[in-house]
């Protein structure tokens, strides 16, 4: 089996996006409910991918299950909002951003 190459950048560029799909969602329901199907539209407009809407579901039901997203109905859609703990979250990310930022640059 042959191992495909990706330069660092492609490597960091999916690790940023695609694998850590849950920031976005987050981020867009920060402040009013987002109907669950919009969400990979959503993704692609705002932010410049487009993630697979099971992979999308799925991230969802899990930030619902463990208490960062709230469930909700919005125009009989499924949709969801942001929690309180979703945002601490999120804030988490934003802090480690800003201080791995600030290091690199110290180099």
């Amino acid at each position: 089996m042959k191992l495909i190459y990706r330069a660092p950048i492609e490597r960091f560029k999916k690790s940023l996006t695609e694998d850590n799909l849950w920031l976005y969602i987050l981020s867009l329901a920060l402040k009013e409910e987002i109907c669950e199907q919009d969400v990979p539209r959503l993704i692609f407009e705002k932010f410049g991918f487009l993630p697979g809407k099971f992979t999308t579901g799925r991230v969802i039901g899990i930030l619902k299950e463990k208490g960062y997203a709230k469930a909700d109905k919005r125009q009989g859609k499924k949709s969801y909002i942001t929690l309180e703990k979703g945002k601490e979250e999120l804030q988490k990310m934003r802090n480690l951003i800003k201080e791995t930022t600030e290091a690199l640059e110290k180099i």
